[in-house]
């Protein structure tokens, strides 16, 4: 048996030339259909470019750049897309290759040149820079460029300078003119966020932190600071949703997921104690609200939110001596607060002491003067006071304005054995009964009666004739046929 190379005769000699010629026609053939393929991908990358569907354009230039590696007007388009969708980091290696293929291709350089200063990267911008010049000592972008550059290094020398001196306010504003030029700067945005903080421009400080997180990959430093500083200003919710994103970069972050489980767990009481309080379930808003304070005691606005709901659930329950305590607590955390005045003053209104009301609801508007609480608030103890110079049904019977139905009744069948007119003989003890237990009598009528207690509670007696005309009110019923002695002036008393 004999092999190709070794000596004899080899079968395949006469077919050889025609296999060599045949595979040339096959290359050739593929050849022509991959250039076929990249000028129909090239074609289709320049028709979407022009129609603004730059995610398709990228598309077709991607696989361009697969078919013809070493083609750098395709990788000059395929930046210039980068470019135009905010990619300024996949551009940069695009046209990097598109120098290594033709270095003497300015425009691309150009290109290069200027990301390099966007990002900051000023002595290499210069460098990319001169060379342009080199080869073209017209040309105006790279002259402009150039006469910047020591411009952007002095203020860099004095944004540092002023943050060592602590003077914030200038280094901000150095800060600001070079991210004018370098607004991919991830470094001088978290600077100037310093400077914000330190001038309590949280918000400003927010932004500049959340654009190095589009800056700079997986960033969760950045996630965490920006959840902290929207916690510290009292947005809870804010400050959740941030460190979630930190999160979804690193699960097992030591300084976020801590702070998640915190964040997450305070955001859950603040809701349950408010909903509480709108639903009127004081004693569980009053312990709710001291749960938020040992998961947050110290950052003021939290701490604020749990004591005003403390304060305004002790006032509604009825406990006074508790509520005055926790109102004078929020109004030592903040002066102004109008929800804490009005509280104060409903527990005075509770305690009949109708002037001091009227002295806490006149701080409140004096503080919000259109605050509908305390405008309705001063015009009832106004009523109130007015009114107790007259009758008071909760003195008559010795009993709080918050007292319960049976607590009313128990009084006023006290009261009522007590002051009963068949127990006086002498006239004119008899006379001095009746008129008591007629109040007696109508005060239980009113306190008993839910529409009519309301309406005295809002100041407007329902039995006094003259506050009831016009008003479509029943006036007193004693004038209206209702009178405990009957015709005869005496009658035989009956507990219900």
């Amino acid at each position: 048996m004999f092999w190709p190379g070794q000596g004899g005769y080899n079968a395949l000699e006469p077919t050889l030339p025609f296999l060599i010629v045949s595979i040339y026609l096959q290359m050739q053939g593929i050849l022509a259909n991959t250039q076929k393929d990249i000028d129909s991908h090239l074609e289709m990358g320049k028709k979407f470019l022009a129609a603004g569907q730059l995610a398709d354009a990228l598309s077709h230039y991607h696989a361009a750049v697969d078919l013809d590696p070493d083609n750098y007007l395709t990788y000059f388009k395929r930046a210039t897309v980068f470019l135009a969708i905010g990619k300024s980091k996949s551009a940069l290696p695009d046209l990097e290759r598109v120098l290594e293929i033709k270095p003497d291709f300015s425009a691309a350089r150009l290109q290069k040149a200027n990301i390099l200063l966007k990002q900051g990267h000023i002595d290499r911008a210069e460098h990319e820079y001169k060379t342009v010049l080199a080869k073209d000592s017209e040309n105006a972008e790279a002259s402009r460029h150039i006469a910047e550059i020591p411009i952007l290094n002095s203020l860099l020398e004095s944004a540092k300078l002023f943050m060592e001196r602590r003077d914030f306010a200038a280094a901000e504003q150095e800060l600001s003119k070079l991210i004018e030029s370098c607004p991919w700067d991830a470094n001088l945005r978290e600077s100037r966020a310093d400077c914000y903080i330190e001038l309590h421009e949280y918000f400003k400080a927010i932004n500049d932190i959340k654009s190095t997180t589009k800056l700079v990959g997986d960033n969760t430093g950045a996630f965490y600071r920006i959840s902290d500083l929207h916690y510290q200003l009292g947005e809870a919710e804010d400050s959740l949703r941030e460190i979630r994103e930190c999160l979804k970069l690193d699960p097992d972050h030591k300084m976020c997921f801590p702070f998640y489980k915190k964040v997450k767990k305070l955001v859950k009481q603040m809701e349950q104690a408010r909903q509480m309080r709108n639903e009127g379930e004081w004693d569980d808003c009053v312990t709710k609200a001291k749960s938020m304070l040992k998961t947050e005691s110290h950052v003021h606005s939290y701490v604020h939110t749990a004591k005003s709901h403390i304060c305004h659930c002790q006032a509604q329950a009825g406990y006074k001596a508790e509520a005055v305590k926790s109102c004078n607590e929020v109004l030592t955390l903040d002066s102004h607060s109008v929800d804490a005045l009005c509280d104060l003053a409903d527990l005075y209104i509770l305690d009949q002491d109708y002037e001091t009301a009227i002295e806490y609801f006149q701080k409140a508007l004096g503080i919000s003067e259109g605050h509908h609480r305390a405008k309705e608030g001063m015009e009832k103890a106004q009523k109130l006071l007015k009114q107790s110079k007259k009758r008071d049904y909760y003195k008559i019977l010795g009993v709080p304005r918050n007292a319960p139905k049976k607590d009313i009744l128990k009084a006023y069948r006290k009261l009522a054995m007590v002051w009963h007119p068949d127990k006086f003989e002498l006239e004119e003890e008899k006379k001095e009964a009746e008129k008591k237990f007629m109040d007696i009598a109508a005060a239980k009528e009113v306190l008993t009666d839910p529409e009519a207690r309301q309406k005295f509670d809002n100041g407007e007696d329902p039995l006094d004739p003259e506050q009831q005309q016009g008003q479509g009110g029943h006036g007193h019923p004693f004038f209206h046929g209702f009178n405990p002695f009957g015709s005869g002036g005496s009658f035989k008393f009956h507990f219900n």
